[in-house]
């Protein structure tokens, strides 16, 4: 039976949303925004009715404090219903979610958000002895511990986005501390010579201990082990390196790739459960490139582009392709510098970039964007559907 036939018959059709992060909102939002008549209700289910600043979380990690933003108090006026639980189960053939273990949702459509955490379960000991960054918990977790020492070392592993950002934080905010960044590569590997020439000063000047060809093999309570090397002794450990998606996509039934990421078509419906959109880090979305790597950049589009093709299905049409193209690279190295790589839409660097103040007042525009860009959803969900589509980049080619 088609969604619009339910919803001509007088039953109501049920899109439930998981996950309430940046892409999980921009779904939510623009669905409840474009779908407020008779027939349709839509259900935001999150562990916690605080919306988290993702981006800001190694700036929560040394104490600074993140505004309190309410996800059922954004919701209230879109007609959407919040219920705060924990996902523990979706069976997708039967087309229900359990919350809590204890309550269940049945849906005639689902947006699947969960997202991504940190990936402590390849390196043993890393579970039990590293600070994350999954969220703002997390961070007020790790921010406690480094008030509490007056000298000692800290030991950031993983040299990319978030490794980066946190060292250079917790290096100008605790300036009696060691930090020692440690990774495969070198920091700001991924951006051009002048760029990633700045990252490195910059981590330089902040007194940052950087180690490349560093290979973790092991976490302990003081310290971690290296491959090859002598290991690094310190009083904490935040783990930066890498990410993994939560197993209950795969357990659910849906088709997943790898990494346990659900394989989209080119609407962001599962291949196996079309009535399953897969968006953000959860989804493996496939462009004429690659596949997205998960950010707010692209993640927000991708719920923005569900709730679209939802929107379309209960109309009886046909969803449109999903095409997004990146275009920069933001990186705070602490509260009074950045560096910001402009790049093409398969994420490699352009000549172009910004350092310095100016790069700090780009970083904060873009960190800061979108929850106000969820307030204005309510009013005009059109204004908050255009992103960059890549042009020629994006395209996918048969047989690819």
């Amino acid at each position: 039976m088609s969604a619009r036939r339910r919803t001509d018959t007088g039953t109501a059709h049920h899109a439930v949303v998981l996950g309430a992060g940046y892409a999980g909102m921009a779904a939510a939002v623009q669905l409840a925004a474009r779908t407020r008549r008779p027939g349709v209700r839509v259900t935001v289910v999150n562990a916690d009715e605080r919306f988290t600043e993702r981006m800001r979380l190694h700036a929560a990690a040394t104490g600074q404090r993140l505004a309190e933003l309410s996800v059922p108090g954004l919701l209230e006026s879109t007609g959407a219903q919040f219920v705060r639980g924990w996902v523990t189960a979706v069976d997708a053939n039967a087309r229900t979610v359990r919350i809590d273990d204890e309550r269940v949702l049945r849906y005639d459509t689902l947006v699947y958000a969960l997202g991504a955490a940190a990936d402590t379960a390849y390196v043993p000991g890393a579970a039990d002895h590293a600070y994350t960054l999954d969220g703002i918990q997390d961070a007020e977790l790790l921010a406690d511990r480094l008030a509490r020492l007056d000298t000692g070392t800290v030991a950031v592993v993983g040299t990319g986005l978030t490794g980066v950002e946190s060292a250079a934080e917790i290096a100008e905010r605790y300036p009696r501390l060691r930090v020692v960044l440690l990774g495969v590569r070198e920091p700001g590997a991924d951006l051009n010579r002048k760029a990633g020439a700045y990252v490195r000063a910059a981590l330089g000047r902040l007194g940052v201990e950087m180690r490349t060809g560093a290979e973790v093999t092991k976490v302990l309570p003081g310290g971690v082990e290296l491959a090859g090397a002598e290991g690094v002794m310190a009083d904490a450990v935040l783990w930066t390196g890498g990410t993994r998606v939560s197993p209950l996509a795969a357990a659910a039934g849906l088709e997943v790739d790898e990494r346990g990421r659900i394989v989209t078509d080119a609407a962001l419906r599962s291949v196996s459960h079309p009535e399953v959109y897969g968006v953000g880090d959860a989804a493996a979305v496939r462009q004429g490139y690659g596949v997205l790597h998960g950010t707010c950049q692209s993640g927000m589009p991708t719920g923005v582009h569900a709730a679209l093709s939802v929107d379309r299905a209960l109309r009886g049409k046909q969803p449109r392709p999903f095409r997004f193209g990146y275009y920069h690279t933001p990186m705070s190295l602490g509260r009074g510098d950045a560096v910001v790589q402009f790049t093409r839409p398969d994420g490699s660097p352009r000549r172009i970039c910004l350092t310095g103040r100016a790069a700090v007042r780009y970083k904060e525009t873009v960190t800061a964007s979108p929850w106000p860009t969820y307030g204005r959803m309510r009013k005009m969900p059109a204004a908050s559907a255009f992103w960059p589509r890549g042009g020629r980049w994006t395209r996918v080619r048969t047989g690819r």
